[in-house]
This record gives C-alpha cells, structure tokens and sequence, in this order.
C-alpha cells in the first residue's frame, strides 16, 4: 500500500486511512471487541493510519487493536473543545484512551465552525501547541468542512493539518464549490501542510459508485493527500485494502449490498430542543411542528444529531 509524507511534519502514512467514526457508538454502534477485531484486521492489512476523535468513542476499539496485533499506526484525533482547559483534557483523554505516551496529530475538531474558528476556540488552540512544545502532540490541526477555513488555514504558521470534506459531488461542503474547496486544499498543500481527505464516499451516499467517487479523489489528490473511509467489517476494509493496492474491484463491489442508512426519530423521546438542528453540520434537519426532518439531499449520515440529542431520540437504522 501506498505511503505518503504528510507535508512538512515528516509524519508518513498509508494512503489509505482508517475512519473510525461508523463503528463506534454515533453510527453501528459495534460491540468493542467486534469493531477491534475490523480495525485489527486493517492494521494486519497494512493500513497504518487511523482517524478518530473524542466524539467518536471510539479510543477503546483502536487500543484493543493494536493490542491484538501489536502495531502501533499513526493516529489522528481531534476535539469540539473551545477553550484551553478543556482541550487539555481532551488531549489526556486521548493519551490515557489508547494507552500512548504521544498522539500523533490533534485538531480542532470543526466541521460547522466559520472563518473565526481560529479566535473562537484560541484558548483551545493555544492548548494543542503548548502539548506540541511538550512533545506530546506532533503535529495540530483542523478539521472541517468550510472552504474558506481551509483557505485561511494554508496562511497560518501554527497550523501542521488540514482535514477537509471533498468528494466528487461536492456534498457537505460549506462557504464555497467543489473546486473552491480544491483550490483552498491546493493551497495547504504548496504551504507545506499535511492534508488528508474525509468524506470521498459522501458519507455513504455514494458508495454505489465506490470507484468513480475514490478515482476522483485520488486523481485530484495526486498522491498528495491520503483519503479516510469509514468502514465498520472486514468485507469493507478488503475491498478499500484492494482498491488502494491498485486491484479492480468492481466485480467483488457487485456482490456486496450497501445498506442505506437513514434515522429515526422517537417523538415520544424529543423534547424538541434543537439540539440536532445545532450540531448538524451540513444543515441537513429542521424541527417541523417540533419534530426533527432530515433532508437527504444534504444529509451525510455522519451520526452527530444522534450524540447531539439529549434525550438520545434520534436512532441511527
């Protein structure tokens, strides 16, 4: 499988990068030792990068693995957090989590935020690089789904990554077009920037045209930018292990189904408080007679209403 220096932080991965986010709690909610038994078998795959986050709960099925196979990947994890406290814990719990003494890059965790992320959450910021200075983070970054964010991001010297939303579609992208977004991502790459790719698949909704949409963002990417994909059993991460070692596999995708995924809401749960509304960042729920909607065309199936929500309402099915 393909390696890739990310930018100027000398830190190399696989191409291929494991996105931890579907087998956790938000979205399959698989049983710990199941969904470590999936990311163990990507790790023996020769996948060496996984993505994670604080939100995602996910810590416990990334330890277990590689307490399974004894290989230690870089990993990715980021944080909602605002301001330095609370980043600070963020990051310990992180540490403390996965068991390592030095997680590998750490983001402000930012799909939705706007071009004052960078004031908004300064306490945050701040936070990741006085961790950096101590040597226990080594690289900071952001993740987020704003264009113009990127933009900004590929000027800031205390910036080492960039996780940006791009696929061939151009869904969930916010503050600008597929090509403004590929053109803000072009400028982190020639500022020297890490850059890994989320969402190439959309979330799931274009997984029936798996090659087409991972063609895209390779070729776009250029070797440049390894691509996440979430995956949450062993038939996904052999068909991505395959894709991504250059095999065809388009007659093994015909006989996989892909499930569609969708929501559910308990209105006997919902005290209609909005709180879907806020964290959804692709602006894809509105409350009709207090109830959340949620409108497919922008829906990326990302599962953070269903943490967003309270009164846990809302049900991934």
């Amino acid at each position: 499988m393909k390696r890739v220096v990310l930018g100027n932080t000398g830190i190399e991965v696989t191409e291929l990068c494991f996105g931890a986010l579907p087998i956790g709690p938000n979205q399959k909610n698989t049983p710990v030792e199941e969904g470590a038994e999936v990311i163990a078998h990507a790790l023996r795959k020769g996948v060496r990068f996984i993505d994670t986050a604080q939100g995602y709960r996910t810590y416990p099925y990334i330890r277990r693995a590689m307490d399974l196979t004894g290989i230690r990947p870089v990993i990715a994890s980021k944080s909602m957090e605002i301001t330095y406290e609370g980043m600070e814990r963020a990051v310990q719990e992180c540490l403390e989590g996965l068991g390592i003494d030095v997680v590998d890059m750490f983001h402000l965790h930012a799909a939705r935020a706007g071009t004052d992320v960078f004031e908004k959450r300064s306490g945050a910021l701040r936070c990741l690089l006085d961790y950096k200075a101590k040597g226990l983070v080594r690289a900071v970054g952001i993740s987020t789904h704003d264009a113009k964010v990127v933009e900004l991001a590929a000027a800031r010297e205390d910036i080492d990554m960039v996780f940006p939303i791009l696929n061939k579609a151009g869904l969930g992208i916010l503050s600008g077009t597929r090509g403004e977004m590929e053109q803000a991502i072009d400028s982190c790459v020639g500022a020297g920037k890490g850059v890994y790719l989320m969402k190439a698949l959309g979330g799931g909704n274009l997984a029936a045209h798996y090659v087409e949409s991972l063609d895209y963002a390779r070729g776009f990417s250029a070797g440049r930018c390894p691509i996440a994909l979430g995956m949450v059993n062993i038939p996904e991460v052999d068909v991505a292990a395959a894709y991504f070692s250059g095999e065809d596999v388009t007659k093994v995708l015909e006989g996989i189904e892909v499930p569609k995924k969708g929501f559910f809401v308990l209105k006997s749960q919902c005290i209609s408080c909005g709180g879907c509304v806020e964290v959804c960042h692709s602006s894809a729920i509105t409350l009709v007679e207090g109830y959340p909607v949620f409108d497919e065309t922008r829906c990326l199936t990302c599962g953070y209403c269903v943490t967003g929500c309270p009164r846990f309402a809302i049900r991934m099915v």
